[in-house]
């Protein structure tokens, strides 16, 4: 059967973007590599290798091209790009697991949460492989987690990126806040109403060039 990896988002009075990357080997009729864009418990982007494109999925979301009509194209490229990286990622989760054949399923999840009441904001990166936690970034300690000893090199080299820990700190606390507010505004406008919520994300088969080759 498919590893499930379930990620639980306790947004609370908060409001958040999570991007969600799965890459899957030995899964017959299924997208090689899908990605999920998120605002609270609204879908608002998907790509697979299947289609090839970054495709809004919330009306509100042609806002975007109004203001920036290369955006899609942009993301389209961009996932294109992380297909290709994941594809390599998911090969190398395999050879530090010893495993050849099978089904094997490899996930990202990162974003950004923003209280609008507090000014407060938040950012994480979550690495999952075949449903269990990989490595993780703390950014209280701008430092890689690792519980398993097949990621402790990958959580060592990136440790030692200083450089890129704090071009990544400032993208999840600054950029990404402001491409969240930018969607909250999007939707409210054409909602009336943006809701925080709790919400599962299971993906059952479900800025950085991160990868986990040494």
């Amino acid at each position: 059967t498919l590893p499930t990896t379930l990620f639980h988002l306790n947004l609370g009075a908060r409001t958040g973007t999570t991007y969600i990357f799965t890459v899957s080997s030995g899964v017959p009729n299924f997208p090689e590599f899908v990605t999920v864009g998120l605002v609270d418990e609204f879908q608002t982007v998907h790509y697979d290798s299947n289609t090839r494109r970054a495709e809004p999925k919330q009306d509100w979301m042609s806002r975007v091209t109004a203001e920036d009509p290369q955006y899609w194209e942009r993301e389209t490229q961009t996932c294109l790009g992380k297909q290709q990286a994941f594809k390599a990622n998911i090969e190398t989760a395999k050879q530090r697991f010893n495993q050849t054949g099978g089904v094997h399923v490899a996930q990202r999840m990162y974003g950004c949460e923003w209280d609008d009441d507090t000014g407060e904001v938040n950012g994480y990166d979550q690495w999952g492989y075949d449903g269990e936690d990989f490595i993780a970034f703390d950014l209280k300690t701008e430092t890689w987690t690792a519980p398993v000893p097949q990621a402790v090199i990958t959580k060592h080299k990136w440790d030692n990126n200083k450089a890129e820990i704090a071009l990544y700190k400032n993208y999840l606390i600054r950029e990404c806040i402001d491409w969240l507010k930018k969607y909250v505004d999007y939707g409210r406008t054409l909602t009336g109403e943006v809701n925080a919520t709790d919400y599962l994300v299971i993906m059952g088969y479900n800025i950085l060039s991160l990868k986990l080759m040494c």
